[in-house]
């Protein structure tokens, strides 16, 4: 990109540092793109007037990260080296911090136009360049066009009867206010995903009254929160090279064999001191320590299930709140939605102020000026301030909102109007040098984050690499290969439990949008080492040359490109 074109803003500095960085083969991955003449175009949904992504949008109450530090962190020593995180599981603010001390030592501010919303990028046929305009009459022209949009972006707000009508507070937990109090008020929550329960956990002791209105519970684990002393986040430090590399090799992102034994491997006896020492190491430990074919098997997933329901129910005190947060019967299998990871959220549900509706059976029928209408009620509930934990248009919904149109000129929105369409989870049909990061069809939702977009911010420089030495002026997916891709995609969900639920995982929580796996399910190691492997000879994609590479250059830059980014990292003890 000349200098005289501006850069399209990236809200998220977790992705500026991973397009920016690429490879294992140089010391500071963060030095590959910025001293290496590649042009790329930076593009973001929803603007922001600083990094953070996700963590700059979402300053709710509890706000935190579910992924554990130090494995949540990018894998670059002169970030690392100077950074200590203080405990397990940061919130919001300290996760801000972060992004500013990456940009500190990075210096990457100069290569970022803030508050700059995208609303068009299209491909020139003529010059096999992308041009890309922001709502603010910035544009950019590149040969390479990186989405690194994010996942959870786009809120989704339900159309409520009456909504409009309602006088009080009403806020969607990815826009909170800061600095809102709900001090001696009455609040209702609508939904009880990860976001409710952080949410909760905070303004349960803080509000006069709080309703959580839900049409299901989430199968909360402990987070096992703890505070980093001095001399852990030293000693931690020595082992992060390996660590990092063990991630790239797992199957989530976390140095952490995957689980090889089945349920019924193990006496009850045996189960049960597997279960509980999963258990007590807290966060995703309890999946990472106990076994295999929980998502595979309705027995095994019950018998984990039952488990669970026994833990949760230890801690509610009320009969009927225990019910209805651990139902004798399980609403949906274990582990097919994500396990949002509490402290003291059953503790806080247990106090007399917390209250639980059942939406399945007391449906919300209309707002009022006031408050809520419940269908069983014949009277409406007075709330001063209804939250909105509904989530959000996930995977598709930020790159289908930034005017991206295809070389024919057809808008990403139309084309994935009848399901995702992707080949490797990064590259598209029609969408010639343009790659996705943090994307659908990939390991995303099953994810360590920093990992994956590492891994696939690797593959996408090493391929912009490959083919500057081979002379490629534009690489682009086959429609065939994206076709096999999908089928690969369902065919290894078919043989899960995943798909009998109901999610933001495969999109069925969005009204009109096809329910469809999003998910490579099969890990991380497995993913880039399939990538790697269509990376060798092209497989899947057309090449469009300017200049016939010498037969070495092309043989040496392929073996580099296929081999780079894991012939590096050592396999996981």
């Amino acid at each position: 990109m000349s200098s005289s074109l501006v850069p399209v803003s990236l809200v998220s500095l977790t992705y500026i540092v991973c397009e920016k960085t690429a490879s294992k083969s140089m010391s500071s991955r963060a030095v590959r793109i910025t001293r290496t003449p590649l042009p790329l175009i930076l593009a973001d949904f929803p603007p922001a007037s600083d990094f953070g992504g996700v963590w700059y949008h979402n300053r709710y109450p509890g706000a935190r990260v579910d992924s554990e530090t130090p494995f949540y962190q990018l894998n670059i020593p002169e970030v690392y080296n100077t950074w200590d995180f203080s405990c397990r599981f940061p919130d919001h603010r300290e996760l801000r911090q972060y992004m500013a001390h990456i940009d500190k030592v990075l210096n990457l501010r100069k290569d970022v136009s803030f508050n700059s919303r995208v609303n068009s990028a299209e491909w020139n046929r003529e010059t096999s360049h992308w041009h890309v305009k922001t709502e603010n009459g910035k544009q950019a022209r590149s040969r390479f066009l990186i989405l690194a949009s994010g996942l959870l972006h786009k809120t989704y707000k339900p159309d409520f009867p009456g909504v409009e009508s309602y006088k009080g507070a009403l806020h969607h937990s990815g826009a909170w206010p800061e600095n809102t109090s709900v001090k001696g008020k009455k609040v209702a929550i609508i939904g009880a995903g990860a976001t409710s329960v952080q949410i909760v956990q905070e303004l349960g002791k803080e509000a006069d009254q709080l309703d959580v209105l839900m049409r299901r519970p989430s199968y909360c684990l402990p987070m096992g929160q703890r505070v980093w002393t001095p001399e852990e986040q030293v000693a931690w430090k020595a082992y992060y090279p390996s660590l990092f590399a063990a991630g790239r090799k797992s199957v989530a992102g976390f140095p952490i064999p995957r689980p090889e034994r089945r349920v019924q491997d193990d006496t009850p006896e045996e189960r049960e001191k597997r279960l509980e020492e999963g258990w007590k190491s807290g966060g995703f430990q309890f999946g990472f320590k106990g076994y295999g074919d929980v998502i595979l098997d309705k027995e095994a997933n019950k018998i984990v299930y039952d488990f669970w329901k026994r833990k949760v129910r230890e801690r509610l005190t009320d009969p009927k709140k225990a019910a209805l947060m651990a139902p004798d019967d399980a609403p949906y299998y274990y582990g097919t939605k994500r396990n949002p990871l509490e402290h003291d959220y059953y503790d806080v549900l247990n106090q007399p102020n917390v209250g639980i509706v059942d939406l399945k059976t007391n449906s919300i029928e209309t707002f009022t000026e006031n408050g809520i209408k419940l269908k069983a009620e014949s009277e409406p509930r007075e709330y001063d301030v209804v939250i909105l934990a509904t989530g959000f248009d996930s995977f598709t919904g930020s790159i289908c909102q930034m005017g991206l149109k295809n070389k024919d000129g057809v808008d990403i929105k139309d084309i994935w109007s009848q399901g995702v369409r992707t080949y490797l989870g990064m590259t598209m049909h029609g969408f010639p040098n343009a790659w996705m990061i943090y994307s659908p069809q990939a390991p995303t939702a099953l994810s360590n984050g920093t990992t994956i977009i590492e891994a696939q911010a690797d593959f996408i420089c090493d391929t912009i690499s490959a083919m500057k030495t081979q002379g490629a002026i534009s690489i682009e997916a086959q429609r065939e290969a994206e076709d096999e891709w999908k089928v690969r995609c369902n065919t290894m969900a078919q043989y899960t439990l995943y798909p009998y639920t109901d999610s933001w995982w495969n999109g069925s929580n969005i009204p009109g949008k096809v329910a469809e796996n999003m998910t490579y399910i099969l890990g991380i190691d497995n993913y880039e080492a399939e990538c790697r492997e269509k990376m060798n000879g092209w497989k899947g994609f057309n090449i469009v040359s300017e200049a016939p590479a010498s037969t070495e250059q092309a043989i040496s830059a392929l073996k580099n490109a296929a081999t780079v980014s894991t012939s590096e990292i050592p396999v996981a003890s």
